[in-house]
């Protein structure tokens, strides 16, 4: 796998930013791999296609770096004693560690990263990327979000 030395945008959602944010942790390199793996799906297709292309080969490119994920993943919701068995389903969760939110929009607005926000928080998770491919290069349209 062709290393990605390129850094995205974090947005720390917590107090105290920091430790999570570091290059030594897991995921941080799992962000890097997945990040890898866009740019060369990007580089190869470029912008202007619908989201389901880009996750069917985003998830195609995670493969053949033989980095574990799920599409599609349903995650429930339970509100008040009732449960919502498919509340949402997450693009992909990698390595069941980073919920990958992929988008094919103009620009990436607050809204997309209240959803992923939103989906870390439903789900217990702590990282998520949120990649738009419907930019000129894909290094512009990721940020990397810690719950």
């Amino acid at each position: 796998m062709k290393p990605c030395t390129w850094k995205p945008k974090t947005l720390n959602h917590e107090e105290h930013e920091g430790h999570e944010a570091r290059e030594d942790r897991p995921s941080w390199r799992l962000c890097q791999g997945i990040i890898g793996c866009a740019i060369r799906v990007h580089e190869e297709l470029g912008p202007g296609l619908l989201e389901a292309t880009y996750s069917t080969c985003l998830a195609h490119e995670l493969s053949l770096a033989r980095i574990p994920f799920r599409r599609e993943v349903a995650v429930p919701i339970r509100y008040k004693g009732m449960s919502l068995d498919t509340a949402f389903r997450l693009d992909l969760l990698v390595d069941d560690a980073v919920i990958v939110e992929i988008k094919a929009v103009d620009a990436l607005l607050r809204v997309h990263e209240s959803q992923l926000l939103t989906y870390l928080k439903l789900s217990g998770m702590r990282v998520g990327l949120l990649i738009n491919f419907n930019v000129g290069r894909l290094e512009d349209g990721v940020r990397r979000l810690v719950r």
